[in-house]
């Protein structure tokens, strides 16, 4: 397979160049194969250019069989070994969670050298509580996720043209090398359809290839981060991949979706995907949560709470799951027309958590709220709507934020807005748009 140049992620790599030489950890997480390794590639390609020289940089991969399987009391005495005490040392982990007791030898370095670090983990374990205590609060989460729409653009070779339209003033469009020009929708549609894992750019859009990569990465998570994780860390396990699958494919059907432990088990067992305990009631809640919590920790599915406006407060009641990407939902459903309102909702979900805010659903009344999406003192109420052509349908999606009486921003995305823009304050955003901002 051809290898490309790394192709740079500024959003990413902006963040760490920020928290440079500061005395915290960064911690960068994420699915598997959404760009981290690269990541802290172009980060130590950064220092080299900005004049740090080549002994003060230390990398390993502990996936790499030069350091797999390296203890804590091993990757101690590696680094102590190929460091310079008089010089300040830059130091690059990646998939550092294959280390047993890792934390206790990073705090080492932070109390005994003079030493900058950077790390990788594919799994939310990896910032527990046990983190927390060795380091003090003394780290920063870099969360990566897969390629925006903008990004996809970008790695697959394609950037973004404006045009003068006689009826619609500039418009955007996409165009690649040789001056060829395509419309926004298509590539839009291919993004939805195949992902944004960074590595689908060597393939191009052969939907077999991609399929046989997104195999590779489903099966990275599943068996590193969730079955082999399980036995490593000694609690509940994981010995069931059979019934794994089973709750992924549901969640993955049924993104944007209010769900729970309960009701995936019961739903399982009343369509024959799932043995009831006895022959008779529901399979144990606790063992549908066990698997849940460790799809939501390898970041392959994100759980957004719901939040009541009026209340000022989180519920206890359903929450929804969206998947990390896209073209892993369609890898493990099949590449099938329909639903798309709910995969625009999943694109924009992610988008929203790229550009830093914090994401809930909104309970106004009885109404319902897409996102609610909050930074600093910034807050907007979202919904997301394939189209509001139909009138029906443009009340619907109007009511909930008609309902809300403060004055933060009021938002419709949608890929077909109609003519109007604004309706009694209330903004009305074609989704290309929002994604390309």
């Amino acid at each position: 397979m051809r290898k490309r140049a790394l192709r740079k992620r500024d959003l990413y790599l902006e963040k760490l160049i920020a928290f440079k030489d500061m005395d915290v950890v960064k911690v960068i997480t994420g699915i598997r194969r959404c760009g981290k390794s690269s990541l802290l590639k172009l980060m130590a390609g950064h220092l080299r250019d900005n004049g740090i020289r080549e002994e003060q940089i230390l990398e390993i991969n502990f996936e790499s069989m030069d350091f797999y399987n390296m203890s804590c009391q091993e990757l101690n005495q590696y680094i102590k070994e190929n460091s310079n005490p008089e010089e300040r040392m830059y130091l690059f982990f990646d998939e550092i969670q294959r280390v047993a007791d890792w934390q206790i030898a990073v705090n080492s370095f932070m109390v005994d050298m003079d030493c900058d670090i950077y790390i990788t983990g594919s799994n939310a374990y990896l910032l527990s509580s046990e983190l927390s205590t060795y380091l003090s609060g003394r780290y920063v989460e870099i969360r990566m996720y897969p390629l925006s729409f903008r990004e996809f653009l970008d790695f697959h070779g394609f950037v973004l043209t404006e045009r003068r339209s006689p009826l619609a003033g500039n418009s955007l469009y996409v165009s690649d090398g040789q001056g060829e020009i395509y419309g926004l929708r298509e590539f839009f549609d291919a993004y939805v359809k195949f992902g944004g894992m960074p590595a689908l750019a060597d393939v191009g859009f052969d939907q077999e290839k991609i399929s046989v990569m997104l195999d590779g990465v489903y099966s990275a998570v599943v068996v590193r981060d969730i079955l082999e994780r399980e036995r490593r860390k000694g609690q509940r396990a994981i010995t069931d991949p059979i019934l794994l699958r089973k709750i992924i494919l549901f969640l993955a059907d049924n993104i944007g979706s209010n769900v729970s432990a309960t009701s995936i088990g019961g739903t399982l067992a009343d369509e024959g995907l799932l043995e009831r305990r006895g022959g008779k009631g529901r399979p144990a809640t606790q063992t549908i949560q066990a698997y849940i919590d460790c799809l939501t920790e390898a970041h392959i599915f994100y759980n957004i709470k719901r939040y009541d406006i009026k209340g000022k407060s989180y519920l206890r009641t359903l929450g929804k799951y969206y998947i990390a990407d896209t073209g892993l939902r369609n890898y493990l459903l099949g590449y099938r027309d329909g639903d798309t309102g709910h995969l625009l909702e999943n694109t924009i979900y992610f988008e929203l958590l790229r550009r830093g805010y914090e994401v809930a659903i909104g309970k106004a009344g009885q109404k319902e709220v897409d996102f609610i999406a909050v930074k600093t003192d910034e807050k907007k109420y979202i919904q997301v709507t394939e189209s509001m052509l139909a009138p029906e349908t443009r009340a619907r999606e109007l009511a909930p934020l008609k309902s809300i009486r403060d004055n933060y921003e009021k938002i419709v995305i949608t890929m077909e807005p109609g003519f109007t823009a604004e309706e009694e304050g209330i903004k009305i955003i074609k989704a290309l748009d929002f994604l390309l901002e």
